[in-house]
């Protein structure tokens, strides 16, 4: 016969000598197969131009993958996680014909235990992948040690924690899109003007990806040697906004002669509201995400620039990089930055989140 049509695990086993057990055994990467066998196996796998029809398999099989997703919950403070989950939506509506579902689970960014409680909750079940939006550093380390021992993929969004045994992570580059920032605020500020840095959080301390952009700001001024006179505020306790002009109020009856601010997240149409409510519009500000409320201050010219990186996008890549390693069983590249999109009044109609 053909070579063509002896293409098949019953050849291979032939040609390897060994059981289609075995062979089906190195083509889904599980154990019990000696290295020796299993490179033997892979050489005639190449010779043989063989790819495994895995999604057929998937249609007879009545096994139901769940992956799960563990992101902020939408609340009155910002919206910016409607992108994301929407994101999740599009990737599961493509793949719930292979017998995939996806389990959305939701915390407050707000609240460390509510994190802790719906990780919790997704252990007690039997995933086969999972994607998280970490913010809280230690919470999300123990988490994924977790499921590292349970040997469930995990696929961070948003923002990365140094973590070895996660799949992949998708999301922007937080340090360079701090630098990014800088660069733009560079271009109308001179040696010792002052510039400020708004943090709004309420768990400033964990949220470090807030924090990563802020060194990546900082650094862009020491990189280029210019001295700036930076000044920082963190709004912690309530994160409102009669807190943040509270704040706010504090910080320019101390520097009233602030030429910029940037403010770290999506928060940023709070300060833009300060501003406008005082009439500070010669302040420059740059903020974060395409959001309803930011986009009219920006239309408006309060804000100058907002840094976007596609959140609607991460989700959905993030469950196709699951589905790709864990059904398609392909590589999934282990780092994935999104482009730093800047948006300005000029071209917000045409860009897509």
């Amino acid at each position: 016969m053909k070579t063509n049509m002896l293409t098949g695990v019953k050849e291979i086993a032939r040609r390897a000598k060994v059981s289609t057990g075995t062979v089906d055994r190195v083509i889904h990467g599980r154990k019990g197969v000696s290295e020796e066998t299993k490179n033997k196996i892979l050489v005639i796998m190449k010779e043989l131009d063989y790819q495994p029809n895995i999604l057929a398999r998937r249609l007879a099989s009545k096994k139901v993958l769940h992956f799960a997703s563990l992101i902020p919950a939408v609340s009155s403070e910002t919206e910016f996680w409607k992108a994301p989950i929407k994101g999740i939506e599009f990737a599961e509506a493509e793949i719930r014909q292979f017998g995939i579902v996806v389990d959305k689970y939701f915390y407050d960014q707000n609240d460390k235990e509510s994190f802790v409680k719906q990780s919790k909750e997704i252990l007690k079940n039997n995933i086969d992948g999972i994607l998280v939006a970490p913010i809280f550093m230690d919470e999300c380390l123990a988490f994924s040690k977790e499921c590292s021992q349970a040997k469930v993929p995990q696929v961070f969004i948003n923002s990365d924690i140094p973590y070895d045994s996660r799949l992949s992570y998708i999301g922007p580059d937080l340090f360079q899109s701090g630098h990014l920032s800088a660069h733009m605020i560079n271009y109308l500020v001179k040696k010792g003007d002052k510039i400020l840095i708004v943090n709004i959080s309420k768990e400033i301390d964990s949220y470090h990806h807030l924090l990563r952009k802020e060194e990546g700001f900082i650094s862009y001024f020491k990189d280029h040697e210019k001295k700036v006179n930076i000044i920082k505020t963190d709004i912690t306790t309530q994160t409102d906004y009669r807190s943040v002009e509270a704040k706010l109020k504090e910080v320019f009856s101390e520097h009233s002669d602030i030429k910029a601010i940037f403010v770290t997240n999506s928060r940023v149409f709070s300060v833009a509201q300060y501003i406008e409510k005082y009439n500070l519009n010669h302040l420059f500000l740059v903020g974060y995400d395409f959001l309803t409320e930011s986009i009219a201050q920006l239309k408006r010219g309060t804000i100058d620039f907002l840094i976007c990186q596609k959140p609607q996008e991460q989700g959905y890549k993030g469950i196709m990089a699951l589905y790709q390693s864990v059904v398609l069983n392909t590589h999934v590249e282990a780092t994935h930055f999104m482009p730093i999109d800047i948006i300005t009044k000029e071209n917000y109609k045409s860009y897509s989140n």
